[in-house]
């Protein structure tokens, strides 16, 4: 497996990182640790979680289960080194009365109930991870879920004090929108503060639909932005969008298409399903193998349920695409 800079720090990690949501809840742990392996042993390094991976599992869980796998599979086989290590935190959920209805989460309530990135939240929630993946750092450390509730100032701060004492290397920001962003990046230079090297968006070959309102798909703006600034990387997740390119009836009221239905994301499904026949590929690993060419360069973030998702999406590193046929995925759309 490739590798590229993340940002400009120098450091190089793997042009595919995994992603640890699902494992220790959705994917049982002999499934997870195999994966795990595989992706080492691959030549992949980059490994992303978070602490409130994963509360909506199960009612009256509090999360933290991806990471406490992590935790024993990196002591049980010593291969920290050998990891860049990715968390979160801000999104844990504080108070779970109520939240549960039908046997099922309260998504509107639970994002008023997220725990935020006040400094007093994250001082703890980064040495609660560190417990739980039992290491004494991590490489990255995200604010999972931007809070406008917090002055940015005190959160910068937290983070900056996270970083001084070695319990993260760099910061990121997730499910942020670009204004948002530059103000971080201007408080971060005049105050000394480490500056986020990371910026953690979904990010698909379908396009957002006309008068989508959100602060986690990547749009036009954003991209131009992190185009002019090199410095910080573009980890895309949700890059296949369960995995709804290979199958038409997936597709059908999959509420992971809300944000994309419409003539456009018609007009890529075809183009990408096209070029997928031509290169003996599934139109997921084709999706997969165009953002990994994209520009700005960019991370895809897979999060496999299975060892059979995980192959797949593996596979997509060996699908080559000619320049006409990434013209043409580039140039299809209505």
């Amino acid at each position: 497996m490739k590798t590229v800079e993340l940002g400009r720090t120098g450091e190089q990690v793997s042009q595919l990182a995994l992603g640890a949501m699902l494992m220790g809840t959705s994917t049982d742990e002999p499934t997870s640790v195999e994966m795990l392996d595989r992706f080492l042993d691959a030549g992949g390094n980059f490994i992303d979680t978070a602490n409130c991976y994963r509360w909506w599992e199960r009612e009256g869980s509090p999360g933290g289960e991806s990471e406490e796998l992590l935790g024993r599979w990196l002591t049980r086989t010593g291969r920290r080194d050998r990891v860049f290590l990715a968390t979160k935190g801000s999104a844990m959920i504080t108070e779970q009365d109520g939240l549960w209805r039908d046997g099922q989460p309260d998504w509107p309530l639970a994002r008023t109930r997220f725990e935020g990135a006040g400094a007093a939240t994250l001082t703890k929630a980064i040495d609660d991870s560190l417990r739980r993946l039992r290491t004494d750092h991590v490489d990255l450390y995200y604010v999972h879920v931007d809070d406008r509730a917090t002055p940015l100032e005190e959160t910068l701060e937290a983070l900056a004090g996270i970083v001084a004492a070695g319990k993260a290397r760099y910061i990121g920001w997730s499910n942020v929108r670009t204004w948002r962003l530059e103000r971080i990046r201007q408080l971060c230079a005049a105050n000394g503060w480490p500056a986020p090297v990371a910026l953690q968006q979904q990010h698909t070959y379908l396009r957002p639909k006309a008068g989508l309102d959100s602060a986690s798909i990547v749009d036009d703006e954003q991209l131009d932005y992190l185009r002019e600034h090199d410095d910080l990387s573009l980890v895309a997740y949700s890059p296949i969008l369960k995995g709804v390119y290979d199958s038409a009836a997936k597709r059908a009221g999959h509420w992971a298409m809300e944000n994309y239905e419409g003539p456009d994301a018609q007009a890529r499904l075809a183009a990408a399903a096209a070029v997928a026949a031509e290169v003996g590929a599934t139109p997921n690993q084709v999706v997969l193998a165009w953002l990994l060419r994209a520009s700005p360069t960019m991370i895809p973030l897979v999060g496999p349920r299975t060892l059979e998702q995980y192959e797949t999406a593996h596979a997509a590193l060996d699908v080559m695409l000619s320049d006409e046929q990434a013209a043409r995925l580039d140039a299809a759309g209505a």
